[in-house]
């Protein structure tokens, strides 16, 4: 397989697996046990969320270990609103996760306001627009996607956090996209949390984190014995934390060049010259393309291509079953019809040169056997 479907989960690296092992296997101490089994898995938990903060430009004690950016961005979102009553507003954009727009929907629910602010043509948010919609003393929390999952379009974060501190409110950052492919100083960009998910940067499902600044006030989502200073209850996930910690470890100072996406998308223009990439002009991730194929349905490529053994999306993973088009898209401005004949290709630290070069081929094969079986005046036989 030629797996070009990273942004919705990346291969285990085969080092963050023999990290994990031994905690699966001899080492399966409780962290909170007193006893010297317990203790070695405390140590090897502790040094995982200080690889974790070392990734991000963060202090080992301000990384809250989760079971995923899910669980990360609703601890948040409850906490903002269970702690502000007298702030009843949540602002966030239109094209973000599944998770931020149903904790958005839940907000409302409870009682609370929400402003979901539209995007440019390119993806981007337009800055005055969030600056006219903050209401200082009003707005409790503003939470935005850094990168977008679909299109890679990367959002300019330090300015949306000053506008959203000037006005008194706090700021989360859905990190998932960014973890490995730029930068992230947390510290230094003044955020109050950031999600992160392990199995985004090459560790397994099931694990995450988030970070909370020594200044952002949280209440817990989950309670009980108290695990993760008070701030999550219940046994920790050793082995997946230590996979996380190493994961980190390996892509802390790492650069994600964007020269496999740039062959692909070059490539594919050079043959297919009525293509549309989304968020041109725009910071992008250095790994993800989202092409429009004019003429194309995008399911029926997608299955043409996992029987020539790529494996791509048309949206966010977390769509992939439902029948209704990419919302990204139609906040970005396209209708419904562009985004079902909409592609997306996400690239990993493992994709190769000679991966790509099949898959330009197979794509560009693909999409004239598909439009030929729309052509009367073509016999198309099966290959």
């Amino acid at each position: 397989m030629i797996y070009l479907d990273a942004n919705a989960t990346t291969p285990t690296d085969p080092a963050v697996v023999e990290a994990m092992l031994p905690w699966l296997t001899q080492q399966y101490g409780n962290p909170s046990a007193g006893y010297a089994a317990g203790r070695q898995a405390r140590r090897a938990m502790e040094k995982a969320r200080g690889q974790v903060a070392a990734l991000i430009g963060a202090e080992a004690e301000e990384i809250l270990f989760t079971s995923g950016a899910t669980e990360s961005i609703n601890s948040v979102c409850l906490s903002a609103q269970a702690l502000f009553p007298d702030r009843p507003l949540l602002i966030t954009s239109a094209t973000e996760h599944a998770a931020t727009l149903a904790c958005a929907e839940r907000w409302q629910q409870q009682g609370g306001e929400v402003k979901k602010l539209p995007v440019l043509k390119n993806g981007l948010l337009d800055l005055g627009i969030l600056e006219t919609a903050l209401e200082p003393g009003r707005t409790a929390l503003v939470s935005i996607l850094w990168a977008n999952n679909e299109t890679g379009v990367v959002q300019p974060l330090r300015e949306i956090v000053e506008l959203a501190h000037a006005a008194g409110a706090l700021v989360h950052a859905d990190g998932v996209q960014m973890a490995g492919k730029r930068p992230i100083q947390a510290r230094e960009m003044g955020l109050d949390y950031l999600s992160l998910s392990g199995h985004k940067m090459h560790a397994p499902k099931g694990v995450g984190a988030l970070f909370i600044s020594h200044h952002a006030p949280f209440q817990p989502l989950l309670i009980g014995g108290g695990q993760e200073r008070e701030r999550r209850s219940g046994t920790e996930n050793v082995p997946g934390l230590v996979a996380m910690g190493k994961a980190a470890e390996m892509l802390q100072g790492a650069t994600f060049a964007p020269d496999l996406r740039d062959v692909l998308e070059l490539h594919l223009e050079a043959a297919l010259p009525d293509l549309e990439i989304h968020g041109v002009g725009a910071p992008r991730l250095p790994n993800t393309s989202s092409i429009h194929f004019p003429g194309v349905d995008a399911a029926a490529l997608i299955i043409r291509l996992d029987q020539k053994g790529i494996a791509c999306s048309g949206s966010s993973a977390c769509h992939t079953a439902s029948l209704h088009p990419s919302h990204v898209l139609e906040a970005m401005g396209y209708e419904g019809r562009h985004a079902e004949s909409t592609v997306r290709f996400s690239l990993s630290r493992l994709t190769t040169r000679s991966e790509i070069d099949q898959a330009v081929s197979e794509i560009i094969a693909a999409v004239h056997y598909l439009r030929a079986q729309w052509d009367p005046n073509v016999l198309v036989t099966l290959a």
